[in-house]
């Protein structure tokens, strides 16, 4: 989708990739960001590094034990609050990141959510005590 927009004599040629592609050439959350700089990778695959980290730190903050018993109401709401709109406002960070249609993002995004999940789904069967295994001496 191709537009032009006149504002106060200036303008500015819009164009939004609107199919998957794979290149170092994308506009990410902000404008000019990574940049498009083709001989220098650098700010492209810190983006894909960013990608990652907000989609891992998305599932690792929702097992996230946050109720400690003894803790005041009031407190422990307002801590769940703020974890829920921390985690809701990284989903959407990563929604649009992926809707520059990278594909390179697009991974880095489903990596992120995959490990994130795995990690923060294994530590919490680690911190329950497993049920003692008795072994059955019936046959």
């Amino acid at each position: 989708m191709d537009m032009n927009m006149t504002m106060n004599n200036m303008t500015m040629d819009m164009t939004m990739q609107m199919n998957f592609y794979w290149g170092r050439n994308v506009t990410i959350l902000f404008s000019k960001w990574p940049g498009n700089d083709q001989h220098n990778p650098g700010m492209y695959i810190l983006a894909l590094f960013f990608v990652f980290a907000m989609a891992f730190a998305m599932e690792a903050l929702s097992v996230w034990p946050t109720i400690k018993p003894g803790g005041s109401a009031v407190a422990i709401g307002l801590t769940q609050a703020s974890l829920y709109a921390i985690r809701v406002s990284l989903g959407y960070f990563v929604m649009l990141a992926v809707m520059s249609y990278n594909i390179g993002i697009f991974i880095a995004a489903v990596a992120g959510h995959t490990v994130g999940l795995f990690v923060a789904k294994t530590s919490a069967l680690a911190m329950t005590k497993p049920a003692e295994f008795e072994p059955s001496t019936s046959i």
